[in-house]
């Protein structure tokens, strides 16, 4: 009487990795993840090590991270693995402040971001 598996998110030639939380806006983390989109993994953690933006340590880890899935967890080949999707989304805010002059509050907006690698099992055309 065990619970019945859940059925999977992704295709059985797809694997996919989130990662959260990250402290920068979406649209810098957008910059960064059009760099991969449609890539092969060995082109786009190239690119991710070689790129001068801060954040993309966080997306080749996550974009690792994905590579790892695919192999242990749903036993794709590395080596035919492309960058299918990488999007972008909003998480919180933090709002704080600093004081102006003439008694106002200057409003700062921490804003926090998420990214989602899907990686896809291609075969090579010959």
């Amino acid at each position: 009487m065990a619970k019945e598996k859940n059925p999977r998110r992704v295709a059985d030639n797809e694997a996919m990795a989130k990662l959260r939380m990250l402290r920068t806006s979406p649209q810098k983390l957008n910059l960064v993840a059009g760099l991969i989109r449609g890539k092969k993994v060995e082109k786009a953690l190239t690119d991710l090590t070689f790129s001068k933006k801060r954040i993309a340590v966080d997306v080749k880890k996550c974009l690792q991270s994905a590579i790892a899935n695919a192999e242990n967890n749903h036993g794709l080949d590395v080596d035919e693995l492309v960058v299918a999707e990488a999007y972008v989304g909003k998480n919180l805010v933090m709002k704080r402040g600093r004081p102006r002059a003439r008694g106002r509050f200057g409003r700062i907006n921490k804003p926090f971001s998420e990214i989602t690698i899907l990686v896809r099992q291609v075969e090579e055309q010959a």
